[in-house]
This record gives C-alpha cells, structure tokens and sequence, in this order.
C-alpha cells in the first residue's frame, strides 16, 4: 500500500497505460481522479471494486480549462492532490513530408501543451497545500530515438521530458518532484493497427532482450514507485521501461 490515502490524478485515463496506471494506483491505496475523452466506467468500476475512490472528468487535455476542472474534482472529492500522472497522448502515424498541418498541430496540443497545463495547475495546488507532491509524465522511448512516421510524436515526448527536468529545479523548493516515464513499445489502442503484422511483431519480440512487447500493466509499477515515499529523493530523472530494446543495439 504505497500509496495509501493519496490523491492521484491521471490524465488519459480510461484506457491503455492510463487505466493500468489508475488500477494500480488504487491497489496500493489511493482514490484516483482520471480524465477521459470518450467514456471511462470500466476503470471506474475497477477502482470501486478495489475499495478506493474514484471520480472521472470528461474534457479535452489541449484546452487549460479541462487541468482546471481536474485540480478541482481532486479537491472537492478528496480534498487535495498528492501526485499527478500526466499520461494523455495521441500518436496518429504519418509521413513527414505530406504530414497535414492539423495532424501536427493536434499531436502538439494534447501530448506537449496538454501535459504543460495540466503540471501547472496541480503544481500550484500542490504549492498551495504545503505538503510536497510527485508529478510523472509518461514521455516513451520515442523521447531518445527517431521514428519515420513520428516526426511530429517524438518531438512531443522529448518535449514532455525536458519539462519535467525544468519543473523538477522550479517546483524542488516546494518538495515537489518531476520525473518521466518512458516507456518502450507497449501493446495499446495507440498503436494497435501499426502492430497488426505479424513480422513487425515478430521483430520487436527479438530486439528486445526479455523476449516480449510490454504491457500496459508493466508501466504501472514504475509509476506507483515515482509517486510513493520510496522515491523520496528521485527528481528530475528518467526511468526507461522497455524490456531492454533501447540498449540493444547489436
């Protein structure tokens, strides 16, 4: 129960490494505030089934007013907020050189403005409170390595980590800390139909040295321990969460 009696908000919740990461933020004790786009009850109903609080916002990550509302749901509900999971991200493969204006624009406002925003509203709350906090951004392993049909995605997660670095020197006088997530190639919505080949799949499964694709479960214990006491002196770092394809450049 790392968590236990804390309030954790996770943007882009209710699906993918957001649920995963709410579920087990609930199983180590906390209620847990989620954004959503579309609809969320199942992961409600799993946070309830946990015995833990939970309370969803329907909004748009892009627009400042949606960070507000979810600072605000925390508060009213549970009377504050101890840790923040910046997660909500969209990754709609493209070429670069017909890559449409819109396309890029959209990928920029929810991954990188979105995650800006929402640090910045919890981290004023958190000020305010006096008591510390953790804020994680989930950045990826596209955060260090190029990709053909992310030019406009991987700038967004390196964007994501180098704001948490920055957060983590303005917000430390506070005893608020910042850390990213990256993580490798997970199986999720984002990138289900880029995944469907077999050979891809195939391929993936050889790069990387523990033998198997992650799953959004595997990112869910590397935030329960950014967000909890055992990280106490953890700020402005980065923890890669990829089975090992990063290193494996052989």
């Amino acid at each position: 129960m790392l968590l236990k009696d804390k309030t954790v908000i996770v943007t882009g919740g209710s699906r993918g490494i957001g649920r995963a990461v709410a579920v087990a933020c609930a199983q180590h004790g906390a209620n847990v505030v989620i954004s959503h786009h579309s609809h969320a009850d199942e992961t409600m109903a799993e946070i309830k089934a946990l015995g833990r609080g939970a309370v969803a916002v329907k909004g748009d990550v892009a627009d400042p007013h949606t960070a507000q509302l979810l600072v605000q749901a925390a508060v009213d509900h549970f009377g504050g907020v101890d840790v923040l999971v910046s997660n909500a991200g969209i990754c709609p493969f493209h070429a670069f050189l017909d890559m449409p204006l819109e396309t890029f624009q959209r990928t920029m406002e929810v991954n990188l403005h979105g995650a800006f925003y929402v640090t910045q509203a919890v981290a004023n709350r958190m000020k305010d409170q006096g008591r510390g906090g953790s804020i994680i951004a989930i950045s990826s392993i596209s955060a260090l390595v190029g990709g053909e049909f992310q030019t406009h995605y991987t700038p967004t997660k390196a964007g994501v980590h180098s704001l948490m670095q920055s957060t983590a020197i303005a917000l430390g006088k506070y005893g608020i800390r910042c850390n990213s997530v990256m993580p490798g190639t997970i199986l999720t919505d984002i990138n289900k139909d880029d995944l469907s080949d077999p050979e891809k799949v195939a391929y993936f499964n050889k790069r990387i040295p523990l033998g198997r694709m992650g799953q959004p479960e595997d990112i869910g214990g590397a935030v329960v321990f950014l967000a909890s006491d055992m990280a106490a002196y953890v700020t402005g770092a980065s923890l890669l969460v990829d089975g090992g394809l990063f290193v494996n450049l052989q």
